[in-house]
């Protein structure tokens, strides 16, 4: 089975819970290859740093990845940085990325996570 290359932007509470749990599923079929976050306080980069994440400081580092990520969970909560990775996306011709709003994530939370609550820290926004 094919290997899943994720990648994750914003670490804030939700973000980092999500990054910690998906990098406890060892010898899954998932691998997180990138994450966005500008602020070097933020709760997951200490996860990413043990996991040897890399860390992107901008949503286009994530979009000039191309067709090496998968699926990019937005766990931003901005209306701005879903706005800048539809148009990164469509401008780069990235077919084959995924872009999964916070709603996808706390389905995949719920399915992994035991009945451990994902905080809802802002509105979901679709796309």
């Amino acid at each position: 089975m094919k290997e899943v290359r994720i990648a994750i932007a914003g670490l804030g509470r939700v973000g980092s819970l999500f990054l910690k749990k998906m990098t406890e599923q060892k010898g899954k079929r998932s691998r997180i290859v990138g994450l966005v976050e500008m602020r070097p306080d933020a709760l997951g980069v200490e996860i990413a740093e043990k996991e040897n994440i890399k860390i992107y400081p901008e949503i286009q580092d994530l979009v000039r990845l191309g067709d090496s990520v998968d699926i990019i969970f937005d766990l931003t909560g901005s209306m701005e940085v879903r706005k800048a990775l539809r148009s990164g996306m469509a401008e780069s011709n990235n077919r084959h990325t995924v872009i999964a709003p916070e709603v996808m994530a706390f389905l995949i939370w719920d399915l992994i996570a035991s009945g451990e609550a994902l905080p809802e820290n802002h509105a979901l926004q679709g796309y």
